[in-house]
C-alpha cells in the first residue's frame, strides 16, 4: 500500500481514509506493507504497532519537477528505492491517488497487479483551486499542474481497477475505464454520537488557510449571517489576517482558531447547525461524515455533497436566500430519537467499514 503522505495523525481528508483503509485491512488479518512518502510529517511509531511493516521515502519537492511533462504530484514521489522494495515480492499493490500511480508506467511491474484508489478526479479539483487563488504564481501552478493531469489521466487505463470514493467520481471514471469500483471512504467512527434537543449555534469547520474553505466562510458571513440573529462559530486551522479582519466585523459571527481535536468534537456536538458548503463538487468531503456521526442538524450545499450519497440525511440549500430560509425553520426543530435512528440506518448501509473492506479485500485478491 503506497499512501502519498504519512497516514498519521489522520486528521486530513486523503490521510483519514488512506489509514483507517489499512488498519480495517490489518484487522482482516491482511499482513499490510505500508509505503508513505514523506515531506513535513515525522514518523510515528503508531503505524509500526498497527501494520506489518512501515517504509518511508523522502519526497523530492525541488523545483525542477515544475517543469517536466508529468504532473508534479506525480513525479515529486517516484522512488527507486521505492520501486526496489516492491520488487522484492510480488504481492499486490495499492496506489493511494494519482500521486503515487507512476509506476503503472514502470515496465518491471508488468503483469503485477496493480490498483489505484482515487481521492479526486484531480484536474478538476487543481483547475477549481486556480479559480479560487489570488496570487498569480500559485493560480499559474494549479492551472499548469491541472492540465497535466488531465494529460496523464489515461496512464490509469493500465491499473488492473480504479477503486473511486464518492458516486460522482464513479461514474466519471467508468465512462473512461473499464474496471472500476465504487468504495466509499473509510473513517474512524464507530458509532453514532449525536445529542438530541436544541443548540444555540451554527458551527462552520475546516482548515481555514485553505482558499477553498476561507471563501466559503467569506460567503457566510457576507450574504448569509449579515442579517440573521442567530451566533455562527467559525472553527478551524490558521485563518489568515483578512479573515480574522472580516469575522471581527460581524458582532454575531465568532472565531475559535486552531481548536484541540477535543474542543472542535465539543464544538460540532452542541452546535445545533453543522454547516458545510464549497465551491468544488470534487472528492468527499469528510468532515461531513465526521458531522453526522457526532452533531446535530447539518446544512449542505449539492456540490458538498458530491456523490456521497448523503443527500437523505441533510438539509441542502444552494444560494443565500434558501440556506436563510433553511436556518430559521431548523432552528424551530428539536433534533430527536427519531432522526438519530434514521442516520444510523442509512450510515450503516453504506458507510459500515466492515463492509467496505470486504469488497476491496475481494476486488485486490480475487481475479
Amino acid at each position: 500500500m503506497i499512501s502519498f503522505d504519512i497516514p498519521w495523525p489522520a486528521n486530513y481528508g486523503g490521510v483519514i481514509d488512506v489509514f483507517y483503509k489499512a488498519k480495517e485491512l490489518a484487522k482482516k488479518g491482511i499482513k499490510v506493507h505500508l509505503h508513505c512518502f514523506e515531506y513535513g510529517r515525522s514518523y510515528n511509531s503508531t503505524l509500526q504497532k498497527i501494520f506489518h511493516d512501515v517504509h518511508y521515502y523522502k519526497r523530492d519537492i525541488s523545483k525542477k519537477h515544475l517543469f517536466k511533462n508529468i504532473p508534479y504530484i506525480v513525479s515529486t514521489r517516484i522512488s527507486e528505492e521505492l520501486a526496489t522494495n516492491l520488487l522484492k515480492d510480488n504481492y499486490p499493490i495499492l496506489m493511494e491517488g494519482i500521486h503515487t500511480s507512476a509506476l503503472l508506467t514502470d515496465p518491471r511491474f508488468t503483469g503485477r497487479k496493480r490498483l489505484v484508489r482515487t481521492h479526486n478526479i484531480e484536474h478538476d479539483y487543481y483547475q477549481n483551486l486556480g479559480k479560487a487563488e489570488t496570487d498569480l504564481f500559485k493560480k499559474y501552478y494549479f492551472f499548469n499542474e491541472a492540465a497535466k493531469l488531465k494529460r496523464y489521466e489515461p496512464t490509469l487505463a493500465k491499473a488492473d481497477a480504479l477503486i473511486t470514493i464518492s458516486k460522482n467520481d464513479y461514474n466519471y471514471f467508468s465512462s473512461k475505464f473499464d474496471k472500476v469500483e465504487f468504495i466509499p471512504a473509510f473513517h474512524p467512527h464507530i458509532r453514532i454520537s449525536c445529542k438530541t434537543g436544541k443548540g444555540k449555534y451554527i458551527l462552520y469547520h475546516g482548515n481555514l488557510s485553505v482558499s477553498e474553505n476561507y471563501n466559503a466562510v467569506k460567503y457566510l458571513a457576507t450574504k448569509v449571517f449579515n442579517d440573521l440573529p442567530y451566533i455562527l462559530k467559525v472553527a478551524g486551522l490558521n485563518p489568515p489576517r483578512h479573515l480574522v479582519q472580516l469575522i471581527k466585523s460581524y458582532s454575531n459571527i465568532e472565531l475559535i482558531e486552531n481548536p484541540s481535536d477535543e474542543e472542535l468534537e465539543q464544538l460540532i456536538a452542541m452546535a445545533h447547525i453543522n454547516v458545510a458548503i464549497t465551491a468544488q463538487a470534487t472528492g468527499l468531503k469528510l468532515k461531513l461524515l465526521n458531522t453526522l456521526y457526532n452533531g446535530r442538524f447539518c446544512l449542505v450545499n449539492d456540490k458538498m455533497l458530491s456523490g456521497s450519497k448523503l443527500d437523505n440525511l441533510t438539509i441542502i440549500a444552494n444560494e443565500a436566500p434558501e440556506m436563510k430560509a433553511a436556518i430559521k425553520e431548523i432552528f424551530s426543530k428539536s433534533f430527536n430519537d427519531a432522526d438519530i435512528e434514521e442516520r444510523k440506518r442509512l450510515l450503516s448501509l453504506i458507510y459500515n467499514n466492515g463492509d467496505n473492506v470486504q469488497k476491496l479485500i475481494d476486488l485486490i485478491f480475487l481475479d
